[in-house]
């Protein structure tokens, strides 16, 4: 299965006007974002679990890096409410669900394979720094290492934005909305430009709470063919 894998394309997808498609497991329901592969697959997606629904245990042979949007994620590790970032490394394992409820924003199989790194954290509890390079923008840093930086940023309203995004850039519209491209991204947009490329946008007037991954989309090929080996 291919959804989105031109990835020397611009994508925006608004993630709000899909309907919910039901997955393997009983109380599961998703909105792909983009995807290569099957069931074991590349693939960036939102993830609604009904009160009360789990999955069944398994490996992230390819590793899993999600934010909670709403409600509260559990697994053996923890309760992760809204707001919470999770990276689990390749070859992790976890038996994932939730009793009250919870969306996730998830990304499978786009880790370097030796990335070692478990990470927990509540962006709620963590106070957004000042850029010093871009007025009217501060920012809440996730995870950055040699391959990629993960962060949350607050755009001030009608703020002018401009981001390198010479090895890729992923957006996802968390609160508030901002224009590119002369369309409108709102809350669960998700926008995706490829390598070469610049990020030039405007918060709208009530300002813009975005997740944003850069610097990763240089090694996509390499992952497309894990998937395609393992899938073989």
């Amino acid at each position: 299965m291919k959804i989105n894998a031109e990835f020397n394309e611009r994508v925006v997808v608004h993630s709000a006007d899909m309907e919910w498609i039901d997955s393997p497991m009983p109380g599961v329901s998703r909105r792909p974002l983009d995807r290569v592969g099957g069931e074991v697959a590349r693939a960036t997606t939102i993830v609604r679990y009904a009160q009360g629904s789990h999955f069944s245990p398994h490996v992230h042979t390819g590793g899993e890096e999600f934010v909670v949007l709403e409600g509260v994620f559990q697994d053996e590790h923890g309760d992760f409410p809204a707001g919470s970032y999770i990276r689990n490394p390749p070859q992790s394992s976890h038996t994932p669900g939730s009793e009250p409820g919870c969306v996730i924003f998830v990304k499978l199989w786009q880790f370097v394979p030796t990335d070692p790194t478990h990470v927990r954290l509540n962006s709620r509890f963590m106070k957004p720094i000042p850029d010093r390079d871009h007025n009217g923008v501060s920012v809440t840093s996730l995870y950055i290492d040699d391959h990629e930086e993960v962060s949350i940023q607050d755009w001030q309203a009608n703020t002018d934005i401009s981001l390198d995004a010479s090895q890729g850039i992923e957006v996802l519209v968390l609160e508030g909305s901002f224009f590119e491209s002369s369309e409108v991204l709102k809350k669960g947009s998700w926008l995706r430009l490829p390598v070469g490329s610049t990020l030039t946008a405007k918060a709208g007037g009530e300002g813009c709470k975005v997740w944003i991954k850069q610097h990763h989309l240089n090694r996509v090929d390499q992952e497309v063919k894990r998937i395609e080996n393992v899938n073989s």
